[in-house]
């Protein structure tokens, strides 16, 4: 461009042009609105995916098969030769002939079997039930044992609530903790709502005891089995012929005395729930008293038979 051209040439404004302020209003009013209409609006799940669909088969977009299998190459031996079928040489197989004599002695057996079906289901709704009972009893007590402070077993039909020595009682001590008193009052709202005799047992690691106190461990197994027992009794909410109080020291440990952390495993008290017989009381049982019932008459009717005691004579009292 010559200097004359670029003399005539009028002077550029600066800035952008003047109608891009108006454009601008425009698109940003045009975006409101359309924002609007979308926060305004219900979109259907149904007819968005039909729509959807829709536009996809118009389109021809492709469909995906999945396959079924991975194809894999023809073996000449599948396609040439068949495998054969196995059959048992006579050698391997047993025969046995059967008596028409032996009909009667036959229908007996399955008789005893049915028989022993019928009582092994009755044996595992048993212990399905005390299963779900252990169960109850550790969503009771899940805060205690997310503690560390109970453990809640069951083998068969017992269930076993563990107190840990943990919180429940100083060393070398019988006496329970305060704070832990709220804890064997759960135990006991626990032990009220499930059917079974109790025992309580104590039980202690293999360290002898050297306290005023007690001069064993069986002394203090046995006194920490009492302190539970009585404190689940404070309320006499509970039928304490149910129970049994036991100390076993370190008779019957879980887990081997060789490390502190299993002697600490060791010292506890168990609650055991024994639900092999509902029907009376385990104590009436140990010591040959029946708990008496009921029976019928000549007539028919029902009738109380009471419990038989023995009657000991003065010389044979001990």
């Amino acid at each position: 461009m010559s200097d004359e051209e670029e003399a005539e040439c009028p002077e550029c404004i600066e800035g952008l042009p003047a109608y891009m302020g108006t454009f601008a209003d425009l698109m940003s009013l045009l975006m409101c609105f359309f924002v609007l209409l979308l926060s305004f609006a219900e979109m259907d799940v149904l007819k968005f995916k039909q729509l959807a669909g829709s536009m996809r088969a118009a389109f021809g977009v492709q469909k995906q098969i999945e396959a079924e299998s991975i194809p894999m190459g023809t073996s000449i031996i599948a396609q040439e030769f068949s495998p054969g079928r196995p059959e048992p040489t006579p050698i391997n197989e047993v025969r046995q002939k059967a008596d028409d004599s032996s009909e009667s002695l036959g229908s007996q057996g399955q008789d005893k079997r049915v028989e022993k079906s019928e009582a092994d289901l009755k044996r595992e709704e048993e212990v399905k039930q005390t299963e779900d009972d252990a169960k109850w009893v550790a969503s009771v007590l899940k805060e205690e044992i997310s503690k560390g402070m109970i453990e809640v077993e069951t083998q068969e039909r017992t269930i076993t609530i563990r107190l840990k020595e943990k919180g429940s009682f100083e060393s070398g001590s019988a006496e329970l903790n305060y704070d832990f008193i709220p804890v064997i009052d759960l135990v006991r709202d626990v032990l009220i709502g499930v059917k079974g005799t109790i025992a309580v047992e104590g039980h202690t690691d293999n360290i002898p005891i050297e306290s005023r106190r007690f001069d064993s461990n069986w002394q203090l197994s046995s006194s920490r089995a009492i302190s539970v027992a009585e404190e689940l009794f404070a309320s006499g909410l509970l039928v304490e012929s149910r129970f049994a109080v036991t100390g076993y020291a370190d008779a019957r440990p879980l887990v081997p005395n060789d490390t502190p952390q299993n002697r600490a495993t060791n010292r506890r008290v168990e609650i055991i729930i024994k639900q092999n017989d509902l029907s009376g009381s385990e104590v009436n049982k140990v010591f040959g008293i029946d708990s008496g019932g009921s029976s019928e008459n000549a007539a028919g009717e029902e009738v109380f038979v009471p419990p038989q005691v023995f009657e000991l004579s003065p010389n044979e009292v001990f």
